[in-house]
């Protein structure tokens, strides 16, 4: 189910970057090794990454991603309106200065350019049912670094070694949550749109975006 609906939720970025009409310069931030970017990156542009990942990074400029190691909770390296598209996907819950990415991502859009963010939904059903049997949400079982998948015994990742530095959940959004973010720091036309719908097929998810399993907010800086 994971896969089916991660895979419809990359689907939903790059549909999200293709309706852009001239987006040359694309910025990925958290791009890890780049493997997404190239999959939702549209043809032709020029795609650029921001990762905290070293060994990641240069992956990803091996596969001709401009990429720069960079801390996402402080300001960019890069200059005012510098790209056509910014987009994230599974970054933003691991960060402690969400107002930051998100404020950077404005400033180094040019006017007109887009933001695509996707992330967890913390008002999904599996989340909600977790919380009703008293369980941590399974989008916030990794919260330590001594494990993952505290709290909740079905969660994905229990028992195994938590990863390095920076894999931790801080912060997850409800759909609403995350549109209004992004509205708060002056992106217009904003929508939400979804993925994955546990245990239903990841159809569901285009109707109700709300509670499903991912969120993917787009906004545009005018």
């Amino acid at each position: 189910m994971f896969t089916r609906a991660m895979d419809d939720n990359l689907r939903e970025i790059a549909d999200a970057l293709g309706g852009h009409p001239h987006l040359e310069r694309l910025l990925d931030l958290g791009c890890w090794d780049g493997t997404n970017t190239l999959r939702y990156a549209p043809a032709g542009a020029t795609c650029f990454g921001a990762e905290f990942s070293d060994a990641a990074a240069a992956t990803a400029r091996g596969r001709g991603i401009e990429t720069v190691a960079a801390d996402l909770n402080a300001p960019l390296p890069y200059r005012d309106a510098s790209f056509d598209a910014v987009c994230s996907n599974q970054v933003i819950e691991h960060l402690h200065d969400t107002d930051r990415f998100v404020a950077e991502s404005f400033r180094v859009l040019r006017p007109g350019g887009r933001l695509v963010c996707s992330t967890e939904n913390l008002a999904s059903w599996h989340n909600i049912a977790s919380l009703v049997f008293g369980w941590q949400a399974f989008s916030l079982t990794n919260v330590s670094r001594t494990g993952f998948g505290l709290g909740n015994p079905l969660a994905n990742l229990r028992g195994e070694e938590p990863l390095d530095p920076g894999w931790e959940h801080l912060r997850i959004f409800s759909h609403r949550g995350l549109a209004e973010l992004v509205a708060a720091h002056g992106f217009t036309g904003v929508r939400v749109v979804g993925a994955g719908y546990y245990p239903l097929p990841t159809r569901f998810a285009h109707a109700d975006p709300r509670h499903a399993a991912f969120i993917t907010v787009q906004g545009t800086k005018p």
